[in-house]
């Protein structure tokens, strides 16, 4: 697992407990693209948090940007994101 990859998660795990959570790095799929050159990788997130209960997607987004802070935009350049409260699934 990848640096970014583990600082992802720790950050996911320690800021929403998540029921569960599942990374992907699909930064090989954007091979040459301006973000992927500068270092910033492409990644899909798929947690579910029972924090997210009762919040629309926007606010779910908000959290979850807000636990990766400076990763953004340096570290990741896009992040594709499902979130969940567990009662949804």
């Amino acid at each position: 697992m990848s640096d970014t990859l583990n600082r992802i998660e720790t950050r996911l795990t320690e800021a929403l407990a998540p029921v569960s959570l599942h990374i992907d790095d699909e930064s090989a799929l954007h091979a040459g693209h301006a973000g992927a050159r500068d270092g910033g990788g492409h990644y899909r997130v798929d947690i579910v948090s029972a924090a997210f209960a009762g919040k629309n997607t926007v606010a779910r987004h908000r959290m979850i940007y807000a636990a990766l802070g400076d990763l953004m935009p340096r570290a990741i350049h896009a992040l594709a994101i499902r979130a969940s409260a567990p009662e949804e699934l």
